[in-house]
């Protein structure tokens, strides 16, 4: 069986975090290996409470797990801080490690800060360069530009602008813009493509976790990268038409499919 590796918080919802990526991971029929960057307190409303382990403990984690596994394929959620960044890229230089998908998160759908700005300086000039793919949403991809996404133009400028950074491709997803529609943009080189979907009215947690997850699972049985993010962009939107609410707040992501 194929493995994956997901370097995250850790969401007790199970909607987000390395939660949500193993159950993606599964669903692919890859097993899922995990390395936790921060413990969460928190709902389907919000996070309360955020406490990203020690680096030392970090840094222990992946040392003894690669020195036994090797993944064929990685990806990252919420990192935290610079400290964990800087040991991550340690590992993936020693271990040579091969397709990392970097989800550069760095708020919650709450509105939480979920990297220091420390942090978020090293993701982008040290982190995302490194990476086979990266995949930020409209308001992640607003923060690593600077620039402003209000339509299709500006998307295909942001998405320029972050492959500038050093990644080998750029997945802008949302489309948040759009009233009927989601879009995920996809940029490999010269190559650009629209993902187009439904809009499913509600509110979502995960979606952002479940797409990286579903591209790294697609890579780690070898798909080639565009195969990887349609088939990613198909498992959301059925794992949103499955979705439930086991709490008061945002819905849960449901099994997927595609």
């Amino acid at each position: 069986m194929k493995t994956a590796l997901s370097i995250a918080g850790s969401d007790p919802t199970g909607g987000a975090g390395l939660q949500a990526d193993l159950k993606t991971f599964a669903a692919f029929g890859i097993h899922g290996l995990s390395a936790v960057t921060a413990l969460t307190a928190q709902s389907t409303h919000s996070i309360s409470t955020i406490h990203p382990v020690p680096t030392d403990f970090f840094a222990d984690q992946l040392e003894t797990l690669l020195s036994d596994i090797k993944p064929g394929a990685l990806k990252t959620g919420m990192l935290h801080n610079a400290g964990i960044i800087d040991q991550l890229i340690l590992s993936i230089k020693k271990h040579e490690l091969v397709n990392l998908v970097v989800d550069p998160v760095s708020v919650s759908s709450s509105g939480t800060e979920l990297i220091d700005n420390e942090g978020f300086k090293m993701l982008r000039d040290r982190l995302i360069p490194m990476a086979r793919v990266i995949t930020p949403n409209l308001m992640e991809a607003e923060r690593l530009t600077g620039l402003r996404i209000s339509g299709e133009s500006e998307l295909i400028d942001a998405a320029k602008r972050l492959k500038q950074m050093g990644p080998e491709s750029v997945v802008i997803t949302g489309g948040h813009w759009r009233k009927s529609e989601t879009v995920d943009f996809f940029l490999d080189g010269s190559e650009y493509d629209f993902f187009r979907g439904e809009k499913i009215k509600g509110e979502f947690h995960g979606t952002g976790c479940a797409f990286s997850a579903a591209i790294t699972a697609g890579l780690a049985i070898g798909q080639r990268l565009k195969k990887a993010v349609h088939d990613a962009h198909l498992y959301v939107l059925g794992a949103i038409t499955s979705a439930f609410r086991p709490g008061s707040g945002a819905s849960i992501l449901g099994s997927g499919g595609f």
